[in-house]
């Protein structure tokens, strides 16, 4: 199972009206580079942005863009419910890749902010050709519950 990681800015980032995640449009960003090892670690105070991960060539791959299902507030508990995504490599296949970030692509300041990352372990994951990989967000509801 993969492991979630928090970026740091995201929570300054939702205090500050950075986000709406009801209606924003949240997207993965595939990467086979340690956040340690990044120019500006992403995961670090002020460098939570997606121009600081080096992303691999999604040049044969579907969709990377997350439906968001429900947005609600209960007795001041926030859900956030995102529909699994599968990805489909198209001919020659995909990059490897390790690190899976989820961002919001429709802020502009700052532009395109990350929310966490997935570490899927040591040898990362590679798709052929029509090969599928599915990102479960079932237990991610969990880390945007805001209470």
């Amino acid at each position: 199972m993969a492991t979630f990681t928090k970026v740091n800015d995201f929570v300054e980032h939702l205090s500050e009206g950075v986000h709406n995640l009801g209606t924003g449009q949240l997207i993965v960003a595939l990467s086979n580079t340690a956040p340690g090892s990044e120019t500006s670690n992403p995961l670090s105070d002020g460098n939570g942005v997606l121009a600081n991960v080096t992303q691999i060539s999604y040049t044969n791959l579907s969709s990377r863009n997350i439906t968001t299902t429900s947005s609600s507030q209960t007795a001041g508990v926030y859900s956030l419910v995102l529909a699994d995504l599968v990805l489909t490599a198209g001919v020659g296949g995909l990059a490897t890749f390790r690190y899976v970030y989820i961002y919001n692509d429709d802020p502009t300041s700052p532009a395109d902010p990350l929310i966490g990352m997935y570490d899927y372990g040591a040898g990362g994951v590679t798709l052929n050709q029509d090969e599928t990989f599915t990102i479960d967000f079932t237990e991610a509801q969990t880390l945007i519950d805001i209470t």
